[in-house]
């Protein structure tokens, strides 16, 4: 097997048994990078090269992207504004860059995100087609990850950020539980909903990295599926899927019965899909607070679609705020009772559909916005295909806190036969 193909896990064995140099992976990733970089542009900053990997670590020689958002002393940071605000080096590493070092893994450089983590694009190309978008605005994540060119990348999500990328990409993306890696030294957009999580070519490289940055037990995949329950619930629920992503839905489904789950459509009230709006009320309102400085002074160089943001927000009263956070936080208990009495994950659309074509957008959050909103963790499996062959992802959904549960179902999921 080739290193770019390989687990984390799988790389761990060979270098504990001498059949791999601690630094094999990261001369492979960088190979990968000169020859694919110009076509795809994952990468704001590559980092200097790595002369010495720490003695042991569950990451140990593991290379990995860091989103152009989060700092990091021996690198600059640009947050995707295209260098009209830029620091050459932060005075510490963000929390998570000094997690996973202590774990031996090796920064490989920045990857490109969209302007301060909102819709302006980046340069980054689908690796895929390079003439269509590979999301954002973890852009540069999900594509050096689904190229080759890191197995391991960091991102962050506000309402889509993650799970869209990943689903066009065609790779595994998570988004845990809602605080649960800290967001210290990652500049914040609308800190209610900010969640740092990561990118990965094999489920078992996503539940690594977890168990690595939150010290919870490895996780294990179960016997199979058996007793478990798959309810499927998209939000907003009023919304025409498009053929594409029927078909990844159904095929999630087929596979889940497959393993011995029970699969059904999950009834949430009227109310689940009123959090689209409350999403996007949080998100405006509190964005205006965290940039605000950065309006005053750069407004002219930002791009429209954050100026028109940041002036939504500031027009938003604090009453409509917290409408929609008093919301919530109700149906937040309303859903984690379905989880304990009906439930155990919710299989739901990840995207409209395939990456769509030009580089000027990055596609909708639609169907991410009320989940990130709940706070729940989010994975999205790379299942399915559509147009001209073109990745669709589905997600996975857990209750809050119950990302053991929902990883160790997909982990099972994703390595029965039909997967």
């Amino acid at each position: 097997m080739q290193l770019h193909e390989m687990s984390i896990d799988a790389f761990q064995a060979r270098l504990a048994t001498g059949e791999a140099e601690p630094l094999d992976w990261w001369q492979t990733c960088r190979e990968r990078i000169a020859a694919r970089e110009p076509e795809v542009q994952a990468w704001e900053f590559l980092g200097p090269e790595v002369e010495q990997v720490p003695a042991e670590g569950a990451l140990r020689g593991v290379p990995v992207g860091i989103k152009d958002i989060i700092d990091t002393c021996d690198m600059p940071t640009a947050w995707g504004t295209g260098g009209y605000l830029k620091s050459d080096g932060a005075l510490v590493d963000a929390a998570v860059v000094t997690l996973l070092q202590q774990q031996g893994a090796l920064m490989m450089g920045k990857t490109v995100s969209t302007e301060f983590a909102y819709f302006t694009p980046g340069k980054t190309r689908n690796p895929h087609d390079i003439s269509r978008t590979p999301g954002g605005s973890s852009s540069g994540s999900a594509a050096a990850v689904a190229d080759g060119m890191a197995p391991l990348a960091l991102g962050t999500q506000t309402a889509g950020s993650i799970i869209r990328p990943a689903s066009y990409c065609g790779i595994y993306g998570f988004k845990p539980t809602f605080g649960t890696v800290s967001m210290a030294g990652i500049k914040p957009f609308a800190p209610s909903l900010d969640t740092l999580g990561w990118f990965a070519r094999h489920i078992e490289d996503i539940c690594t990295t977890y168990s690595t940055l939150t010290r919870a037990p490895a996780i294990e995949a179960l016997p199979d599926l058996s007793g478990i329950r798959v309810g499927v619930r998209s939000l907003p629920g009023d919304e025409t899927l498009s053929a594409d992503v029927i078909q990844a839905l159904r095929q999630a489904h087929e596979r889940f019965e497959q393993a011995g789950a029970s699969v059904f459509a999950l009834p949430l009230d009227i109310r689940f899909d009123a959090l689209v709006e409350h999403q996007k009320v949080v998100l405006a309102y509190e964005a205006a607070q965290s940039l605000a400085s950065e309006y005053q002074r750069h407004a002219h160089q930002m791009g429209p679609t954050l100026v028109e943001l940041i002036q939504q927000g500031q027009a938003l009263t604090y009453a409509r705020y917290r409408e929609g956070q008093i919301a919530t936080a109700e149906l937040r208990q309303v859903l984690s009772r379905s989880f304990e009495e009906e439930v155990d994950v919710v299989l739901a659309a990840s995207a409209p559909g395939v990456a769509p074509r030009g580089l000027d957008a990055t596609g909708d959050p639609l169907f991410c916005r009320a989940w990130t909103l709940l706070g729940v963790p989010c994975l999205n499996l790379p299942i399915g295909q559509g147009e001209q062959g073109l990745p669709v992802g589905v997600q996975l959904i857990g209750d809050r806190y119950g990302d053991d549960r929902l990883l160790s179902i997909a982990r099972t999921l994703m390595r029965s036969p039909a997967g």
